[in-house]
């Protein structure tokens, strides 16, 4: 077996468990964080099935950002749709026999990787040519939109440019899920591509893009507006009200 594969190997299983556990992590964290009080939102729903709708239109329409900015929200819906169809397509390499709708969106999964790169330079590009966006990104944002433009490229470059041997990279990802380590191809734009899905596993856990398990642990989106009819307390405050008075 050679290095190259051997590294590969390592280095995905690292990367894999430093996302689960740091997401984990990450996820009790916000669990277990207090809201005392009810900051939700207004106009906010008044029940738990009204908040469950409102948590669907913002995960899958966007609409707090649609009525924010709507540029931001094109090149952002963008970027996520396409991003989840590219996720999907990539199930092919992992998964012997394919399953059927994997096989059924690999069209849909193509062309979305453009759609998904226009998105990430259409967000780029907000960064640098609005003022007051520019005054407050720092360098974090920037190194993360570099790194998804450099997963999408390379990805794209494979496809249209530099062919790799597609059968090889699902054996070798097939055999890391069954702890065998199979030849993994030795094409640039292969590795270059895999280096940096491995560096976004590792950083996701860090990084700003923690916002995809957060916004379910967001009290202004996810706490019903009940002040009136249910008085919010604090563990400690909870515990005071319980005491007898003298």
């Amino acid at each position: 077996m050679s290095a190259l594969s051997v590294t590969f190997a390592l280095t995905f299983y690292l990367a894999t468990a430093l996302l689960i556990v740091g997401l984990a992590r990450k996820i009790w964290q916000y669990a277990k964080t207090p809201a005392p009080l009810n900051i939700a939102t207004t106009p906010a729903p008044v029940t738990k099935s009204g908040v469950v709708v409102r948590m669907a239109q913002e995960v899958v329409l966007f609409t707090s950002l649609f009525k924010a900015n709507k540029w931001t929200w094109l090149f952002g819906w963008m970027f996520h749709v396409a991003l989840l169809l590219v996720l999907l397509r990539h199930l092919r390499y992992f998964t012997e026999p394919v399953w059927f709708w994997v096989d059924l969106i690999q069209p849909f999964g193509m062309y979305a990787a453009f759609a998904m790169v226009a998105g990430l330079a259409g967000l780029w590009a907000r960064r640098v040519l609005v003022d007051r966006v520019r005054y407050i990104s720092s360098p974090s944002d920037h190194l993360m939109l570099a790194l998804l433009m450099g997963i999408g490229l390379s990805g794209l470059t494979m496809k249209y440019v530099a062919h790799t041997d597609i059968v090889a990279v699902k054996q070798f990802f097939l055999g890391l899920m069954a702890f065998s380590i199979q030849p993994l191809p030795s094409d640039p734009a292969l590795l270059i591509h895999l280096g940096l899905v491995a560096l976004l596993m590792l950083v996701f856990p860090i990084s700003k893009l923690l916002h995809v398990p957060g916004l379910f642990f967001s009290p202004t989106r996810t706490q019903v507006d009940n002040p009136r009819e249910k008085r919010r307390l604090a563990g400690w405050a909870a515990n005071l009200d319980a005491e007898p008075t003298e």
